[in-house]
């Protein structure tokens, strides 16, 4: 029910437009120091599979990876990480994209990437790690700034393609924290090779070579004491380096820059920003807000002529800045230097961090940045702001399957009262919900777009919104299919006079006609809805319409036309890279049929692996799918998992009462199955929903309490579903479970 624009793209690239330069390799900078003997011993063949590179700020860790990566002979492929990255399909894209500027990974990588029905830890993951098991030439995998993934899937998911590094291969994690990895395990199997502080500093002769760079001429024991004050700690060197060559004493430099940040910190307070004139200082610790800068952005930013040109004479003075294009027109703060430089801004300026964001906000939104506008908006604390660009930004983000995004920002809005005024974000987010398979957050949703409809009689009309809130109703059907059909037609009515052409409002006005057993003009509204699913590229609406076509001439005894709508529905999400549980139940009853069994079996696994999206948050599409599976399931003689889905049927009418004519087919149906005497032993065929949910995350490094805690349920629950799936699977174990289950097909995923 997801309306896009009318452009497609390939389904073999990633969903959406990566940020080139977080997969650029940084260059290697003039004037630092060369660590041959550790790159060398990175380098060497029979290294571990596995690096970490972990340490605090400014202690060269990217620095090193960069000077390998100059190197000729190893290919790299790189991933700078930030905190946008705290969502798997985002991750997950950067993974991709790097490695497939190495080697292609193949088009099944991006398709699940771009899916948004794809299931992180039973699609994505699972081809990811194959694609880069299957590599032949051996590549060096960088996660620079690893520390900044907190979200468990990512995690997870990092720790999954950590068994998948190819022979003469490296996975190199890098950050100022232990790596997401399970690394005692690795210990034991010496499969990891760790870099930590005392490997990063420089020796005394590399401190001296830092420091005669920097133009400070030293005696040896100046740099002995200096070298044994600092640690080697490459950060501090550099700034003493900075404070002699601006006058200070080697005594000085000697106090203050021991290896800890809060020395540097007070360093940067008293010594540095002190000595250099007032607007070099309001530039650095103004433009401190900023993730990356650019010079028209600082002079936005700071809304003062020339800051682009203070750019400039900041690029050339120091190192302060890391570049992040080969043009010279994108940097960012140095870490370490940005954290101390904010810090100074919200103790000297605390009321001007939310001027500078929303400068910055309305500088991207105006120079085609949205995204990262609404990051500032948000940091600003602007709610206004941020509510119109989530708005404007739910379409591309829905279709790019970055569901952990759009819940990040619906969240974000929902703790600050942002919702009531914006309250087609509600629409959206019920719609979200309910099509991934979160029915109880789809009710809370549609609650707030019912109250805010309802509840006050004196706020302003908003035809499209209440429109979009008629097709939440529809969709959801929580009162009936008169009350559907009632929320369809008045949908139509004002999307007409909104002058607003959408698909999805006569696929509701034929769905409430066909469920009241009305079938007198349904098919014709059908083809509305396809045709105008066309025109405007909403793949999953013109599917749901074809769907719905197919049971119509299935029910009118054309079973070839049946299949060929089916087989039309599924063509038409393959540009998106999704599938339809409707689509498979039909080809499967279909394949039936004509006496297919082996299509049939194919497009049976093919729908359990869909089942858990259809919940009663989409009641109709919930029935009458497992109605047509139910049929297939007879016809096997496999009466479990005919019962498994007549009582899942039975749950959602349940809380969904009025679905009309598909209550006298579920009746029909029990009467069957109760008439049934043929075996009902459980097998893989009568996993519950419940069950299917759980199984993905059995093929994760995740404990049954991290499941559990991942997906809002009790350790108990999970352990107790577990042990259901290996009954039925025939496995004793986690492990074989999971072999079992990439067998029948319901997993993706090879063993390395």
């Amino acid at each position: 029910m997801r309306q896009y624009p009318s452009q497609t793209r390939p389904a073999a690239r990633p969903g959406f437009d990566l940020m080139t330069s977080k997969l650029r390799r940084p260059a290697a900078r003039p004037g630092t120091i060369p660590r041959s003997a550790l790159i060398g011993r990175l380098a060497a063949d029979g290294s571990p599979p596995i690096v970490s590179v972990v340490a605090p700020s400014g202690y060269g860790k990217t620095t090193l990876l960069a000077q390998w990566a100059a190197r000729d002979g190893e290919a790299f492929a790189w991933v700078s990480l930030d905190d946008r990255d705290n969502d798997p399909k985002v991750l997950l894209s950067y993974v991709a994209a790097a490695l497939d500027s190495v080697q292609p990974v193949g088009d099944q990588v991006f398709e699940a990437l771009a899916s948004n029905t794809s299931s992180v830890p039973g699609t994505v993951v699972p081809r990811l790690g194959s694609a880069f098991w299957s590599m032949t030439a051996p590549v060096v995998l960088v996660l620079d700034d690893a520390h900044l993934l907190w979200n468990t899937e990512c995690r997870d998911a990092l720790s999954v393609l950590a068994d998948h590094v190819p022979p003469g291969s490296r996975l190199i994690l890098a950050g100022r924290d232990t790596p997401p990895l399970r690394i005692a395990r690795l210990r034991v199997e010496g499969r990891i090779l760790e870099i930590g502080p005392a490997e990063l500093s420089l020796s005394r002769q590399e401190a001296a070579s830092l420091l005669h760079a920097a133009d400070v001429p030293l005696g040896d024991d100046d740099v002995a004491a200096l070298h044994q004050r600092t640690e080697g700690w490459a950060a501090g060197l550099y700034l003493a380096a900075l404070y002699l060559r601006e006058g200070g004493s080697v005594q000085g430099a000697e106090d203050a820059f021991g290896g800890d940040d809060r020395l540097v910190s007070q360093y940067m307070e008293s010594e540095f920003l002190g000595r250099i004139s007032a607007r070099h200082r309001e530039f650095l610790t103004r433009t401190a807000v900023l993730n990356r800068m650019c010079g028209p952005l600082c002079e936005a930013v700071l809304d003062q002529p020339g800051s682009a040109a203070e750019l400039a004479e900041l690029v050339r003075s120091n190192l302060l800045l890391v570049p992040l294009d080969r043009r010279g027109f994108w940097f960012r703060y140095h870490h370490l230097f940005r954290d101390m430089l904010l810090a100074e801004l919200e103790r000297l300026e605390p009321g001007l961090l939310p001027v500078l964001r929303r400068r910055a906000a309305a500088w991207c939104e105006a120079n085609g940045l949205p995204e990262e506008a609404l990051e500032y908006a948000m940091a600003a604390g602007d709610v206004d702001a941020a509510a119109r660009l989530a708005q404007s930004l739910w379409v591309p983000t829905d279709r790019q399957g970055r569901f952990v995004t759009l819940q990040r920002w619906f969240r974000w809005l929902d703790d600050r009262d942002g919702i009531a005024r914006y309250p087609l974000i509600a629409v959206w987010a019920a719609v979200l919900a309910a099509e991934t398979g979160r029915p109880a957050q789809a009710e809370r949703w549609a609650d707030i777009v019912d109250s805010w409809q309802y509840g006050d009689s004196s706020r302003p009309a908003d035809p499209v919104t209440e429109a979009w809130a008629g097709v939440l109703r529809a969709i959801m059907c929580r009162r009936g299919v008169e009350q559907m059909r009632t929320d369809a037609d008045e949908a139509v009515r004002k999307f007409t006079a909104a002058n607003t052409m959408t698909p999805v409002a006569p696929l509701f006005q034929a769905l409430a006609r066909i469920l009241s057993d009305d079938h007198d003009g349904s098919d014709a509204l059908l083809e509305d809805a396809v045709r105008i699913a066309e025109e405007v590229g909403a793949h999953e609406v013109q599917a749901d319409a074809l769907c719905e076509r197919s049971l119509l001439a299935m029910a009118n005894g054309d079973w070839s036309r049946a299949e060929t709508l089916a087989a039309q529905a599924r063509d038409a999400l393959r540009p998106i890279g999704m599938e339809a549980l409707l689509a498979s139940a039909v080809l499967a009853r279909a394949a039936v049929y004509r006496g297919d069994l082996t299509a049939a079996r194919r497009e049976l696994v093919s729908a359990q692996r869909l089942r858990p999206l259809l919940t009663y948050a989409i009641p109709h599409l919930a029935v009458q799918a497992r109605i047509q599976l139910i049929h297939v399931h007879l016809a096997f003689a496999d009466i479990a998992g005919a019962r498994t889905l007549l009582r899942e049927i039975e749950e959602i009418l349940k809380r969904r009462p009025g679905l009309g004519t598909l209550v006298d087919e579920a009746l029909e149906l029990r009467a069957r199955l109760s008439a049934e005497r043929g075996p009902a032993t459980p097998g893989m065929s009568s996993l519950t929903t419940a069950e299917l949910r759980v199984l993905p995350m059995l093929a994760t490094h995740l404990s049954f309490p991290e499941i559990g805690a991942e997906m809002f349920l009790s350790p108990h629950t999970v352990k107790s579903q577990a042990m259901s799936i290996y009954r039925k699977l025939g496995a004793s174990s986690r492990n074989q479970a999971v072999i079992r289950s990439r067998e029948l097909g319901l997993l993706e995923g090879i063993a390395p």
